[in-house]
């Protein structure tokens, strides 16, 4: 079993979409406990992209002032910073799994961190990336 889960943007949208119906109770579930179990690990592309996705493609947006709590709250998990070198890192993670650079950087960070498994409904379940496993948690 991983020590450390790398969580994907869209999985956090889901948690805190409520409008997305049974994606938001299982993406909610898995927040909690990675919340419980200290096990969770985020990156400040993660983080950036959730303030802008939950103020501008969510059902009902959400306020900036409640986006800040949230952002701050989400600080307490382990946060890799995308530093230049982790640009150059993801652009070599780009060419050889074929991947579009956003994601290149998700899987750069996740490995990083050390975290056997990156949570994420937008990379292949089940594929294996180096030593990042992605498992899409939304499925039944």
């Amino acid at each position: 079993m991983a020590d450390k889960y790398f969580v994907d943007t869209n999985i956090l949208i889901y948690a805190h979409d409520r409008s997305t119906g049974i994606k938001h109770e299982r993406a909610r579930q898995l927040i909690e406990r990675l919340w419980t179990s200290g096990q969770g690990v985020l990156s400040t592309q993660v983080l950036q992209e959730l303030c802008v996705n939950l103020r501008r493609k969510v059902a009902k947006p959400v306020p900036v002032d409640e986006i800040r709590g949230l952002i701050r709250d989400y600080l307490s998990w382990e946060i890799v910073v995308n530093g230049p070198e982790a640009v150059i890192q993801a652009l070599e993670i780009e060419v050889r799994y074929k991947t579009s650079f956003w994601d290149a950087l998700i899987l750069q960070a996740a490995e990083q961190s050390g975290a056997a498994v990156l949570y994420s409904e937008d990379l292949a379940g089940k594929q294996s990336y180096g030593t990042v496993q992605v498992v899409n948690p939304l499925l039944g």
